[in-house]
């Protein structure tokens, strides 16, 4: 059956313009495998490709994270076959299906301890916070950083790998019951921003001496709070725009508070070949089969229901992730 359902877009906008298509898909090239999704990873990058932040040829299709089975592989794929539990988190948009062709550099194998539904609600945001944490910043045992949005899909994920390292992350979230949840799963202190002054708090809790590296996926609406909460030549990590992109930025802010470095980094730039691909996912599966990381707090929604999806994604009452079920 070569046929797909897929949830696509033919303008940017809200929710609202997602919709349903029945689509044949193409002959397989060589180095691809046909895909049967069992379960759709959905990020927060989705809605900046919906929403025309970050562009791309329209009509188009939506998602770059998905786990299921292989049904077909090209004549070139010697590492994957037919029958294989596999996930992915890259490549071309067009996960929000339930099937599609795909290169195999861009695919791995799941271990059998690891379910279809973690696999896509975690490859993602699992390799970003290990991209985060190993190679943007080589997070230390003790070492005290500040994480935004630490309710979220991602900062779920990452109080638990900085609780593994033994480092101490300081997660902001918007309410209590979410701050309850962070320092359930790891947090080692939640800052309400809602109630606290984030900065004021922050050196409250290191002494007036602040963090060596700030982890921002919200953007706009937090990018001064984050280099107000940095130690002298301390590293603030953009890495998501939230509330919006970060712009007019003014060199000269970081010299006069206190030499600072700032990255923008995405995960395409680290893990950039198949090997390490596989190298990372597997350090990833490894913690999440021996229950070091939990996949906490997911909601199901079907395929079809996609835009409902997103409108939850932009509630910030939202805990945890999320999957979309074919």
């Amino acid at each position: 059956m070569n046929k797909a359902l897929t949830i696509k877009f033919k303008k940017h906008g809200d929710p609202e313009v997602l919709y349903f298509e029945e689509s044949e898909l193409s002959d397989l090239l060589d180095d691809e495998v046909r895909i049967l999704h069992k379960a759709i990873g959905v990020n927060f990058i989705d809605s900046y490709y919906r929403t025309g932040l970050y562009s791309e040829d329209l009509p188009s299709g939506l998602g770059t994270e998905a786990a299921g089975v292989i049904e077909a592989i090209g004549k070139n794929v010697s590492h994957l076959k037919v029958g294989d539990r596999v996930a992915y988190a890259q490549g071309p948009l067009g996960a929000y299906s339930n099937r599609r062709n795909l290169s195999s550099r861009f695919v791995v194998k799941i271990p059998d301890n690891v379910s279809f539904n973690q696999a896509a609600a975690i490859l993602l945001k699992g390799l970003t916070v290990r991209y985060l944490f190993k190679d943007v910043h080589q997070l230390k045992k003790d070492e005290t950083i500040l994480f935004h949005a630490a309710s979220g899909g991602v900062g779920l994920i990452a109080c638990q790998w900085a609780k593994h390292i033994g480092a101490k992350l300081i997660g902001t979230t918007s309410s209590r019951e979410k701050g309850q949840v962070a320092k359930e799963l790891g947090a080692f202190e939640i800052i309400n921003y809602q109630e606290e002054n984030v900065v004021k708090k922050v050196m409250e809790i290191t002494q007036g001496e602040g963090v060596p590296v700030v982890y921002d996926s919200v953007g706009k609406s937090t990018w001064e709070t984050s280099l107000n909460c940095l130690q002298t030549r301390g590293l603030m990590v953009s890495f998501g725009n939230a509330s919006g992109p970060v712009t007019g930025v003014n060199l000269g802010v970081l010299a006069q508070k206190g030499s600072l470095f700032v990255t923008r980094p995405i995960l395409g730039h680290y893990v950039d070949s198949s090997e390490k691909l596989q190298h990372a996912s597997e350090d990833l599966f490894n913690l999440v089969g021996q229950g070091i990381i939990k996949v906490e707090h997911l909601k199901l929604f079907p395929l079809k229901d996609a835009a409902l999806a997103h409108e939850e994604l932009l509630d910030r009452k939202r805990i945890g992730g999320m999957i979309l079920v074919p």
